[in-house]
């Protein structure tokens, strides 16, 4: 059986890495796509996507140019000998209350979780027709795409926008069996967003720091946040020949919170 190649971008770190780890221990040989600057980290991962007996290889690329994403596609097909997933995880989360949102942070917010999620699939697509693959793209959406959340504006406008992208795209790319799908976490516990939030939050109902969070995790059924093993479950299976027949979707990691 051929091996099968999946990029992740922003892979050298957080859920990005996770997903790396979970696709080669389900055989996928790795391409890490993320700024120049991740190269050591992005190194440990490539390290352990060996250990699982996988390639792997650290890509720089900076997702909000179009051209240096496509060519960084080219790199992963041409020194992995193949491509079949695209993972378009690189994201930014800023935290600001309604009024104070500045033209710089929704520039840097839209081109990196809209733009960048856009020039992932033009280039994934292009490179899967080239090759004649039925591929897969999996995009990173967010609850807050699908239920927009307070100090969370520009960051929830920008998830809103990726699932609509994804489900046009499923639409465009399926008479070449491309699919398109996305995951939308909740709150990932052991990332420091959550203090950012918390933050801001404390600001606008002088609730003592840390209590908004703990509101926050009393509300999810499954009484806990989201962990990146969570969100790579997930990208597992819609990177596998289950998910197939699957097109269009985006699947919520969230505990039950949205419920």
């Amino acid at each position: 059986m051929m091996t099968k190649v999946a990029m992740i971008t922003g892979g050298a770190q957080g859920i990005g890495a996770e997903i790396a780890r979970h696709l080669s221990k389900n055989g996928f040989d790795i391409a890490i796509g993320d700024l120049p600057q991740q190269k050591e980290k992005a190194q440990a991962v490539i390290t352990e996507v060996a250990s699982a007996g996988q390639k792997a290889v650290f890509i720089p690329v900076d997702v909000t140019d179009q051209a240096g994403v496509a060519k960084a596609v080219d790199e992963a097909a041409d020194q992995l000998g193949g491509f079949d997933v695209m993972v378009n995880n690189a994201g930014v989360a800023k935290v600001d209350k309604f009024e104070d949102i500045k033209p710089n942070d929704l520039e840097f917010s839209f081109k990196i979780n809209v733009f960048g999620v856009i020039y992932g699939t033009q280039a994934a697509a292009k490179k899967f027709k080239e090759l004649g693959v039925a591929g897969k793209i999996i995009n990173a959406s967010s609850i807050a795409g699908m239920r927009a959340f307070p100090v969370w504006a520009t960051y929830s406008a920008t998830k809103a926008a990726v699932i609509s992208l994804t489900q046009a795209a499923a639409n465009e790319f399926a008479p070449d069996h491309i699919t398109v799908n996305a995951y939308a976490p909740g709150v990932v516990g052991t990332t420091g967003m959550w203090d950012a939030i918390d933050k801001k939050m404390s600001e606008i109902n002088g609730k003592p720091l840390g209590q908004n969070k703990k509101d926050f995790i009393g509300t999810i059924p499954l009484g806990r946040t989201v962990e990146p093993n969570d969100i790579a479950n997930i990208v597992q299976f819609l990177a596998s020949p289950a998910a197939d027949f699957i097109t269009g979707q985006a699947y919520a990691v969230d505990g039950g919170g949205l419920l």
